[in-house]
């Protein structure tokens, strides 16, 4: 299965998932490979760096730039060729990013390099979201509810053990996305359209029921400060009661959402089969496909259009 499949993918997988790339066994982690061919890897999320654009993907490829996404280069050192699948910044030199093999890597040059801080290929684990509300304080997900935090910027990280969803025996969701409010609060999206909530920086956790059945690929706080989810089959779900209750928002698409990207003024939601579609509120959407319908993995709010990237790598922009 090609990568960024495998990746979105998740809620069908019964058993252990790992990248392509990935070792056969557990061992060293092998340092990704400069490539010249870089821009063209599958990407799976990007951040802002202050004014740099950092962008994390297929085979432990980061991607830098420096002039709005107008052209872009490859970090100097990366410790692992796992798959990065999320990439956050607390402000413009430090920030994380985690993937599969358990890996968590920091930075503290602006994603130029990275060092390792945690791995275990050996669980067959991968993190799919990271958020850091400071320095210190992180929180990553992934597979079968893993939840893992940390208070001293990511030297050491503590596994949270999570309450079954109502209704489950056990808590083995496959948590796909993590996004926090202006207060603080977070907000993690998985599978069987579960959304969860802590306020104590992913200590403890709530679920909140959201009506839907399916997988919930990605989500976002916008500008109002409303939470607006998606996933599986064009499904798009906004709440403006911090949760309590979810409204469907009509996208007149069956593509699956694999992410949002939110900014004062814009949402741009993104999905397979090309899809991309923008709206001022959040509320009505405008729909466009793009020509080559290539899977769009990611997108980065910025002024004019957002940048975006798909299975093929970064989206060049259209001036």
């Amino acid at each position: 299965m090609k990568p960024f499949l495998l990746v979105c993918m998740l809620a069908l997988a019964a058993g252990g998932v790992r990248s392509a790339d990935a070792p056969p066994a557990p061992g060293a982690p092998v340092p990704a490979a400069s490539s010249a061919i870089a821009t063209q890897a599958t990407m799976l999320a990007a951040a802002w760096a202050g004014p740099r654009a950092v962008a994390v993907g297929d085979r432990g490829i980061v991607l830098l730039s420096d002039d709005r996404g107008a052209s872009w280069r490859q970090a100097r050192s990366v410790p692992v060729s796992y798959a990065l699948t999320a990439v956050a910044f607390v402000d413009a030199k430090q920030g994380w990013a985690v993937g599969h093999g358990g890996t968590v890597l920091a930075t503290a040059d602006g994603g130029e390099t990275w060092q390792l801080q945690r791995s275990a290929p050996q669980e067959d684990r991968p993190l799919f979201a990271v958020h850091f509300s400071d320095a210190k304080h992180g929180v990553a997900v992934g597979l079968w509810s893993l939840v893992i935090v940390t208070e001293d910027g990511g030297r050491t990280w503590a596994e949270q053990t999570l309450e079954p969803a109502p209704g489950a025996k056990k808590a083995d969701l496959n948590l796909l996305a993590l996004f926090a409010d202006a207060q603080g609060t977070l907000y993690a999206a998985g599978e069987r359209g579960q959304v969860l909530r802590s306020t104590d920086k992913g200590l403890h956790w709530s679920y909140l029921p959201t009506g839907y059945k399916g997988s919930l690929w990605a989500g976002a706080v916008l500008s109002d400060g409303a939470l607006l989810v998606g996933g599986q089959r064009g499904t798009l779900l906004r709440s403006d009661d911090a949760g309590r209750s979810w409204q469907p928002v009509t996208l007149a698409s069956r593509s699956s959402v694999t992410a949002i990207a939110a900014a004062p003024g814009a949402v741009t939601v993104v999905g397979l089969d090309g899809l991309l579609a923008r709206s001022g509120d959040g509320r009505q959407f405008s729909l466009a496909v793009q020509p080559d319908g290539v899977a769009l993995t990611a997108a980065l709010p910025a002024s004019g259009a957002p940048l975006l990237f798909s299975r093929r790598g970064v989206v060049p922009l259209v001036r």
